[in-house]
């Protein structure tokens, strides 16, 4: 069972995550130190076991096989919902690999609680987490980012929110509105709105990033993106436009139907341009 915990305030804790880990066998936490403190505040003596980033394969087939024996296993993260940017995946996966049937408990999660609480786009988004650390797939990641157009939800530790502000503005551009996320629930939880450049001057000319943070980045608007792409179609001769979808698999009516949708264009002014282009 995967198990939902507070991300700050305590009182978010649910009466049935109370009781699933009240009556639990054992529960396997992502940090058994800080889980001691929730455990102990809501009077839960359950057994406790270390699962982690550093062990999440080798001991996730010892719970397996200790789930097949009849133990009854919660998952706990650090915070918020397990298997949301942490080890719990692998776990989840292995488990059902093995016919266990899985099942969450719901409760709070910093990604859905920034977004609802952002004023951005909700009706569709991506979760990209945090960003990759390496150079290459975190150019990877940004890169893709720049053609997304649904509302983008990645989490970002202070010391480096700078640092990322600064390569989303470069990939997105600094007038992309964003909401930044801070201390979710707790005491001196903050939703700022402001643009990547907005947010890069906050932090380089005065305050001080703290707290865990979540950017809650707007898409790239579809107009604007058909308007480039139409602008970039009529660099192309209606020949190489046509070619283009037929070098990428396209029959030569799908592609000249695809061709005359880009340019805006009936099928037979696109097919009279051809002609004339070939005189």
């Amino acid at each position: 069972m995967l198990v939902a915990t507070p991300i700050g305030n305590l009182e978010d804790m649910t009466y049935r995550a109370v009781r699933v880990l009240q009556e639990a066998d054992l529960i396997a936490a992502e940090d058994t130190r800080g889980s001691l403190k929730l455990l102990n505040h809501f009077d839960i003596h359950t057994p406790m076991t270390s699962y982690h980033q550093n062990n999440r394969i080798e001991k996730a087939r010892v719970l397996v096989e200790k789930m097949l024996g009849g133990t009854t296993i919660a998952l706990v993260t650090d915070a918020g919902t397990p298997g949301i940017s942490d080890p719990g995946e692998d776990l989840v996966r292995m488990s059902l690999e093995a016919g266990i049937p899985v099942t969450s408990i719901p409760g709070a999660c910093a990604c859905i609680t920034a977004l609802t609480m952002s004023g951005q786009a909700t009706r569709r988004f991506c979760f990209e987490a945090f960003l990759p650390p390496d150079k290459k797939p975190r150019q990877e990641v940004l890169e893709e980012l720049k053609e997304e157009t649904r509302t983008i939800v990645m989490y970002e530790a202070p010391h480096r929110l700078v640092r990322t502000l600064k390569e989303l503005a470069q990939v997105l551009g600094s007038e992309r509105p964003v909401t930044l996320c801070r201390e979710l629930t707790k005491k001196h939880e903050e939703n700022f709105v402001s643009t990547l450049g907005g947010l890069i001057e906050r932090y380089e000319t005065g305050d001080e990033p703290r707290g865990e943070c979540v950017l809650v980045i707007a898409g790239r608007d579809r107009r604007e993106m058909k308007l480039e792409q139409q602008q970039e179609w009529r660099r192309l001769s209606p020949g190489e436009h046509v070619r283009l979808y037929e070098e990428q698999g396209m029959d030569r009516k799908a592609a000249m139907k695809a061709a005359a949708k880009d340019r805006g264009v009936s099928k037979s002014d696109l097919y009279r341009q051809l002609l004339e282009e070939n005189e």
